[in-house]
This record gives structure tokens, sequence and C-alpha cells, in this order.
């Protein structure tokens, strides 16, 4: 029973349905028509904002399949998304390779790494498996640096918008609509492997990786098919980020971007797609609501220099409070609003009786 109206499922074709009722079908007709007349009304401003949202996606997507369905701790995700980004930079400034090749070879690039970063991994767990992929941001954070200073690009390589058949995406109402097409095959692609046998290994690997092992699931094979998908993914959104901003620095991908992305899974609600795309618009938008709170109070200038000092800081404490409070993110806060709805005028019975 998915949802609190009492709506069953009945055969097993049913529960291979991504839409399931007509409201369902509704809202996210109504979802598509909201974000096709967006950037006909909304400022430059809130169009890169929103931007900003989708390439979010990509990179979280990756992470939640790796964190939130596998179980598998990454704190290189920074790492990653500077692979891809470089690996764009590196195949435009050296060879002049258009988007179609450059974009593919930064998901080759990124599955290599993968596997060579995810094999020692296959033996490690927890704090040990966290730091075995930090290592991973500061090799490629090492090789990015050297790479800027021998070829004396301090100021990071400049990329040319890219395009394809003619059509050059360089304004930001054409990367809103392409981006959104991307992830709206990123989504699909999340959701139907979820719902695969990939996907339910996953997920009896992070629940129970002794009993998955004991009903015959190859461990190690689904860890790694795990980390290599999950560095493509993330290895694509940061070549994706390249483009958009039109050039690659090593100093844009620091530490703590890879914070940023653990909070939008552990935010949005870890082991949910829906997840993935809340966590990414509370995150990406969360600096600017709190420049927004700081310019209406009437704070001096000095003390809102120091409200901007800790916005990062911030993260921190928002994830510790929604783990103590709300483990099921704001997946789980949306699940309790569309719950008391569809029960309206009627009230949940606690086993014992109370109301």
């Amino acid at each position: 029973m998915p949802y609190a109206s009492g709506y069953f499922k009945t055969n097993y074709g049913e529960d291979l349905v991504l839409l399931e009722t007509r409201l369902q079908k509704a809202s996210i007709a109504a979802a598509f028509a909201i974000l096709l007349v967006y950037p006909m009304v909304a400022s430059p401003f809130f169009l890169g904002l929103a931007n900003q949202v989708f390439l979010a996606i990509v990179g979280a997507a990756a992470l939640m399949l790796l964190t939130g369905y596998a179980g598998q701790i990454s704190l290189g995700h920074a790492g990653l998304l500077a692979t891809g980004a470089l690996t764009t930079g590196v195949m435009f400034k050296e060879f002049g390779s258009p988007f179609w090749i450059a974009l593919p070879s930064s998901a080759i690039v990124g599955a290599a790494l993968g596997i060579i970063f995810g094999i020692p991994s296959l033996r490690l767990k927890g704090l040990y498996l966290a730091i075995s992929t930090l290592a991973l941001y500061f090799v490629v954070a090492f090789v990015g640096g050297e790479y800027e200073t021998r070829r004396g690009l301090f100021s990071g390589v400049v990329i040319s918008p890219p395009q394809i058949g003619g059509f050059q995406f360089d304004e930001g109402y054409k990367w809103y609509f392409a981006l959104l097409a991307i992830d709206i095959v990123v989504m699909l692609f999340c959701i139907n492997l979820v719902r695969s046998r990939t996907g339910r290994a996953l997920i009896a690997i992070r629940d129970r990786e002794i009993v998955a092992e004991a009903v015959g699931i190859p461990i190690r094979h689904y860890k790694l098919t795990a980390f290599v998908l999950t560095s493509a993914m993330t290895s694509v959104a940061g070549s994706l980020i390249a483009y958009y901003r039109g050039f690659v620095s090593m100093d844009a991908f620091s530490f703590t971007l890879t914070i940023e992305y653990v909070a939008m899974v552990i935010i949005g609600g870890l082991g949910s797609m829906l997840g993935v795309v809340l966590g990414a618009l509370f995150v990406v938008t969360f600096p600017h609501l709190t420049e927004g709170i700081v310019r209406i109070l009437p704070i001096p200038q000095s003390m809102a220099n120091e409200v901007f000092a800790v916005n990062y800081a911030a993260f921190g404490l928002i994830m510790i409070l929604f783990l103590v409070f709300e483990p099921l993110g704001l997946v789980g806060i949306w699940h309790r609003i569309r719950n008391y709805f569809l029960l309206w005028p009627f009230r949940r019975t606690r086993v014992g009786g109370g109301a």
C-alpha cells in the first residue's frame, strides 16, 4: 500500500507502473507545464538559479545511487566532478574536441577512476571507505593543479559554448531546456535502475550485506558496478558544469563541494530519487535565502559578513538536525503532508488506541 488513502496493488504488473493514479499523472503534467513556462516569466537571475539546480541534480542522483541505495559512503564526489570538468578542459584545450566527444570522454575517464578506486574499496566499510574515497579527491586535485601550473593556466581553461548541429548553447534559456531534458533522462534512468534487479540487489546489500551474500547476491560485483556507474555519471555532471560556466579551474572544485552534495542526499532524503530533486533545490537556493534574510533584517554590515561566513557551516547543522529529528529528510516531510490531505478529515489511530 504506497498511499495512506488505501490504494492497493493487485498484481505485479501494477508494481512496474511509474504513474499509478490519475492524481499522479495530473501532477506530473502540471509540473511539466510550469517548467516549460518558467523561462518565459523568470528573470535572468532566477533562470540561472534553475540551471544550477538542474546541474546539481545530475551529480546528486549519482551520489544517491551510491550512498542512498548501495549504502557506500563517498567523500570523493568533488574529485569526480573535477575529473569530468578537467577531462573536458584538456580535450578542448589540447585536442580541440567538440562537445559530443569531450562529454563521453569524461564519462569514460570517470568510469576508469571508479574501477581504480572501487576495487580496493570492496574490502572497506564505514569510516575506512570514506577515507579511501577522500583520497580520490586529493589525487585529482593534485593532478589538476599540476596541469594548470605546467601549462601556465593560472586562471583556468576557457571553454567555448558547446555546439550541436549549428545550434550553440550560449544563452540561459537554451541551457535551461537542455539541462531539463538531461535531468529527465537521468531521473528516469535512476528510477528504473532502482526498480530493476541491480537496484534491488544494491538495496539488499545496503540493508543486510551478510544476508544478501547468503542468498547468492554477488556483493563485489554490484558494489563495483555502483562505484563505476556513479563515477561515470558524476564526471558527466562535472563536464556539464564546465561547459555551462565556460571555464575549468580546480579552485571551483573544493572539498566544500563534496559537503554540499552529501547535504543534498541527506537533507533531501536517503533512498529516494524525489529526495535528489528536493535536496538539490534546497542546497542550491539556501545561500540565496540566507542572503535575502540578512538584507531584510536590520543587521550591521560587519555582522552581515559574519553571517555569510557561517553559510557553509549551516549545512552541517541542518544535516545534523535532519538526521536526529527527520531521518527521512524533506521526502519524509512531504509524505506526512501528502498523507494528511489524503486522510483528511479522518485521523490515523495508533495501535494503542490513542489518536
